[in-house]
């Protein structure tokens, strides 16, 4: 590529992974970490620096401009010298100077190394702080991880082949091992392993090694796979699952708030299960009636596929180096799973086929015994299942500095009637599908970034960079960072339209019980209409709500966590029948005053004595707790007994 097509690309993009702009007046240490990243990165097949280049930052939307090279012929002498002396290895690399408005701009191409040849590193530095990968558009030091994905390139041992020095062959579970063997017969029935022993299947497993002594030791793989509880706690003490519950979509470090939580500890095959388990018993549920059945079927919000391949992820992938757990976190609105250890391949490729295990022990279990699916595509099946349910699209973050990595998965349903009424907001600008789609995500997820818009829209960088530009030009986002790290947000007129659409249900569910209660005389004077449109924004801004917030989440601590869920998920314009049934299981619990049923429900009393309460007393779901006195201001509702049982 040509430096003037390199620059184009730069100044069309966020972010680049294969391009670093440079000012570059001599071969500094900036440029050579650069030159290390380009070459190490596994399956990138180099890139290009372009060095005489400045971006302007002071500028409305900054952008990269030629400044020029003084000197060209000296720095492109002196940068062929220091790739072949500097690092443990030569790297050749393709230098040329190229003129443009009249300013020398040099062009270097970094060939990728060998996978015998990796890691490339200062010399002077050593291992692992010599290092460079090219992670987005930044370069950044390895890590042991990233060295161990290189060593495993040269068939060098990864850490969960490690032995475990203090663990003996007493400290694996027989019947973990048994749970082993049945699952891989479910898998493949005639698997040959079957037939040997238990010592000879886990040495063929990589769970037992020889020490130094030549004696048969169990390995990190070992232990985690098939280790005694007790094993689990002294050898990796903090390497469980925790499973907490948090009232609200957001986490607040507020000793006073109650946060349920359950910690998990037990070989890998029963701790996926038992994962599973506490979180399809918390998880929202969808109700369902298949024709010809009589039975409603219970199906929880997020796919169980989707459920299942997170969760084998998450413990598949983790770092076992970290001493910290894997934390699944319920919100309102959300479930989110953090592990310990970021993607070891790059987030622009996430779901693209391939991996780059961080544990190939572990991974090789769970995929002979069908835990997890074909490498390198669960990812893949995740968003596919996401999105085959009609849900908004699940994010993935991967984050080096702290070294976790972040999977969320929302409850709300992508573009139902709710959101294609919010859309009508912005028709003036004729959003593209695509576009609305992201406006959905920022609204639902509070931020969105290229990486994001391309798996949204199955678009290339390019297309996602354009189109955010556009949502950002017209005032609907606003950009933050730059480079690999640009992402936005929503702006205040986002955000204004989110809130009067809250508002306008307020305001109309407030007339109508002012309608029904004290109908107002007509009048023969009708104020004048304001002709300033804001205004009317305005006005219907400031319309206080009536939801006493405190009290809602109070009462949100005392139900169920599957129940709470399915509260803090319900908006303003949600199915009536969906909202009766929540009714029906409140008052299965106990008798309920229509003002804390409102209150839960965010809507007027009035609106839920006739939309919800009536109908469904008339139905024979519910009862009033004091039938005799009808009109008592303490009044409450109860569901039948047939409803409870």
């Amino acid at each position: 590529m040509t430096a003037v097509e390199l620059l184009e690309s730069l100044n069309l993009l966020d972010e680049h992974e294969r391009v670093e702009a440079k000012r570059a007046s001599e071969p500094g240490k900036s440029v050579l970490e650069t030159v290390c990243a380009f070459a190490n990165e596994p399956d990138l097949g180099g890139g290009w620096a372009v060095l005489g280049v400045v971006r302007e930052e002071l500028a409305l939307f900054p952008a990269y401009e030629v400044e020029g090279i003084a000197q060209p012929d000296k720095i492109t002498s002196d940068l062929a010298s220091q790739c072949r002396d500097i690092f443990n290895i030569p790297i050749r690399v393709d230098i040329s100077t190229e003129n443009i408005q009249g300013k020398n701009v040099i062009v270097v191409f970094v060939p990728e190394a060998q996978p015998q040849d990796k890691p490339v590193f200062f010399k002077a530095q050593g291992l692992p702080r010599g290092a460079f990968r090219r992670i987005g558009s930044t370069d950044q030091r390895c890590t042991d991880d990233d060295l161990a994905v290189f060593y495993q390139g040269r068939q060098q041992d990864s850490f969960d082949a490690g032995i475990v020095a203090d663990a003996t062959l007493d400290d694996l579970s027989p019947e973990a091992i048994a749970d082993y063997r049945k699952s891989r017969a479910d898998a493949t029935p005639d698997a040959e392993e079957l037939r040997w022993s238990d010592e000879e299947l886990l040495q063929s497993l990589g769970a037992l090694r020889r020490d130094a002594q030549q004696q048969w030791k169990p390995t990190v793989a070992g232990v985690i796979l098939f280790g005694k509880p007790a094993a689990l706690r002294r050898c990796f003490p903090m390497t469980r699952v925790d499973y907490i519950r948090v009232p609200g979509r957001e986490w607040v470090p507020d000793p006073d708030r109650r946060f349920d939580t359950v910690e998990l500890r037990d070989p890998l095959f029963r701790l996926i299960r038992r994962a599973q388990a506490a979180v399809l018993d918390d998880l929202p549920k969808r109700f369902g009636l298949d024709e010809g059945e009589l039975q409603r079927q219970d199906t929880p919000v997020i796919p169980l596929r989707v459920i299942r391949e997170a969760l084998v992820n998450a413990l598949m992938h983790r770092s076992y180096r970290s001493h910290s757990p894997v934390q699944i976190i319920r919100y309102t609105n959300r479930l989110e799973i953090r592990n310990p250890g970021f993607s070891l391949k790059s987030p622009e490729h996430l779901g693209e086929p391939g991996s780059q295990p961080r544990n190939p022990k572990i991974a090789a279990v769970l995929h002979e015994t069908r835990f997890a699916e074909t490498k390198g595509s669960g990812i893949r099946v995740m968003r596919e299942s996401m999105e085959q349910a009609g849900l908004t699209p699940p994010l993935f973050e991967s984050d080096r500095d702290n070294d976790q990595f972040v999977a969320r998965y929302f409850f709300h349903h992508f573009l139902g009637e709710e959101d294609i009424a919010w859309l009508t907001r912005f028709r003036d600008l004729h959003l593209s599908d695509e576009e609305a789609k992201a406006l959905i995500l920022v609204r639902e997820a509070g931020a969105i970034d290229n990486a994001t818009y391309r798996d949204l829209n199955k678009v290339d960088t390019l297309a996602a960079s354009q189109a955010l530009r556009r949502l950002r030009d017209a005032g609907l986002l606003a950009q933050k960072g730059r480079g690999s790290a640009t992402y936005y947000v929503p702006t205040e007129r986002l955000v204004l339209e989110e809130a009067l659409s809250s508002n306008l249900e307020v305001l109309s569910s407030n007339l109508a019980e002012d309608l029904s209660s004290n109908p107002p005389a007509l009048s023969s004077n009708p104020p004048a209409l304001s002709s300033n449109p804001q205004f009317a924004s305005d006005e219907l801004a400031r319309v206080p709500t009536r939801f006493d917030e405190e009290l809602r989440n109070s009462l949100l601590d005392s139900l169920p966590g599957s129940l709470a869920a399915r509260l803090g998920a319900i908006g303003q314009r949600h199915p009536p029948q969906e909202i009766r049934e929540l009714v029906v299981a409140l008052c299965a619990l106990r008798d309920w005053p229509v003002e804390e049923l409102a209150s839960l429900l965010r809507r007027n009393p009035e609106v839920v004595r006739q939309n919800y309460l009536r109908p469904l007393m008339r139905d024979g779901r519910l009862v009033m707790a004091k039938p005799n006195e009808p009109n008592d201001p303490q009044q409450a509702y109860r569901a039948v007994k047939s409803q409870i049982e």
